[in-house]
């Protein structure tokens, strides 16, 4: 299916296994007249795999702002541009949502092509209840912020999804601890790759093992 000209298409990338797209996102992808990558090396492996070549721009939480003006102008002029993350969904946790936000605004087109995100295959291989979730991305990096942040789940009853860093997952899991107590939680990393790992128990248990192996890549924990 052809391109509708001057429309913003967010294309979800596999999280991991390059199998793991869309036969509409590759469509899409070799169809755009450009390709805003928040990272052009990364999405370029993705592109080279799949056969397509593309006329690629970074567009990233460094020089979003910047882009932003850019690409709408590109867009007015009729261009299709496909906008992708490093991995997963476009506008969740990553700059997207700011060209999403001015593109609508000057009443052009956005058009959703779905596929993978780290939320939701973190969620359906947790074993915690699915059917009401709240997303919260990731916490402040500050231990006195995020205690804070913490504080306002004690009294949430739907599953929490928070995206962690490997530097700063142990302290996370700790003030988990000290806050919200020593419930049940899923941790994943690598979903869908080689080493994907999905721990499952209390707390403490998590936080004790995560202090003994040093965590690599990056988590999604699931409250």
């Amino acid at each position: 299916m052809a391109l509708d000209p001057g429309t913003l298409y967010v294309v979800s990338t596999p999280i991991g296994n390059l199998e793991d797209i869309t036969i509409r996102a590759i469509s899409v992808l070799r169809q755009a007249d450009i390709v805003a990558a928040e990272d052009t090396r990364r999405t370029g492996v993705l592109l080279t795999a799949h056969g397509i070549s593309a006329r690629m721009t970074s567009f990233n939480a460094h020089n979003s702002r910047q882009k932003v003006a850019w690409i709408i102008e590109e867009m007015k002029g009729g261009k299709t541009v496909a906008l992708v993350s490093d991995s997963g969904t476009p506008g969740i946790s990553d700059p997207g949502g700011v060209l999403v936000e001015e593109c609508v605004k000057a009443g052009l087109g956005v058009t959703a092509v779905p596929g993978a995100t780290a939320v939701m295959a973190a969620l359906v291989v947790s074993g915690r209840p699915v059917n009401k979730f709240v997303f919260e991305g990731f916490l402040s990096n500050k231990s006195a912020r995020r205690k804070k942040q913490l504080e306002e789940f004690k009294n949430e009853t739907r599953t929490v999804v928070i995206y962690e860093s490997p530097h700063r997952l142990v302290a996370f899991l700790n003030d988990v601890l000290e806050v919200l107590g020593d419930r049940q939680i899923s941790v994943a990393r690598e979903l869908t790759k080689k080493f994907e790992e999905i721990k499952r128990g209390k707390v403490s248990e998590l936080a004790e093992h995560f202090s003994k192996v040093r965590p690599r890549g990056e988590f999604t924990v699931i409250l």
